[in-house]
């Protein structure tokens, strides 16, 4: 008896059912809620883009950088002829 009850409360609490969808996947598409959802997502968006484009700007100064100071300090190379 114990075990039917188990397999019942298993099989009801992973039943699908309209009642568990949240008011953004289940209703209308153009309601105030959507377009809300919309503009969260786009806002993360950009604040994602700009920390990754700003970290990416960062390594190319530090490259650059590195480079700048290596071709000042370098010794002057010998020529050739003599």
């Amino acid at each position: 008896m114990k075990s039917l009850r188990k397999i019942l409360v298993v099989t009801v609490a992973f039943a699908p059912s309209p009642l568990f969808a949240c008011a953004a996947c289940y209703g209308h598409s153009d309601s105030p809620l959507a377009y809300g959802i919309n503009w969260g997502i786009f806002t993360l968006l950009g604040v994602i883009l700009t920390v990754l484009t700003c970290v990416a700007l960062f390594f190319v100064h530090v490259v650059r950088r590195e480079e700048s100071l290596t071709d000042k300090d370098s010794p002057p190379q010998n020529s050739p002829d003599a």
